[in-house]
């Protein structure tokens, strides 16, 4: 696994995760989806991901993400 498809997965999984919690516990949840919806605007204009940087750390392999 790559650094470019954990940061999809682990995206993925918090957006889906909250959408269920606002779906069965409280649509408070929705700030979740909205916070990383916005965190992704940002990285794609800075290039600063604490999530990449720390799976880098890690030892994971980057590579192209949809090559």
């Amino acid at each position: 696994m790559t650094v470019e498809r954990s940061i999809l997965l682990i995206v993925g999984l918090i957006v889906l995760g909250s959408a269920l919690l606002a779906a069965f516990q409280s649509p408070n949840w929705l700030w979740l989806t909205g916070i990383m919806g916005a965190h992704l605007i940002q990285a794609s204009f800075t290039g600063i991901c604490p999530v990449v940087m720390t799976l880098k750390k890690l030892g994971l392999p980057t590579k192209a993400g949809f090559a």
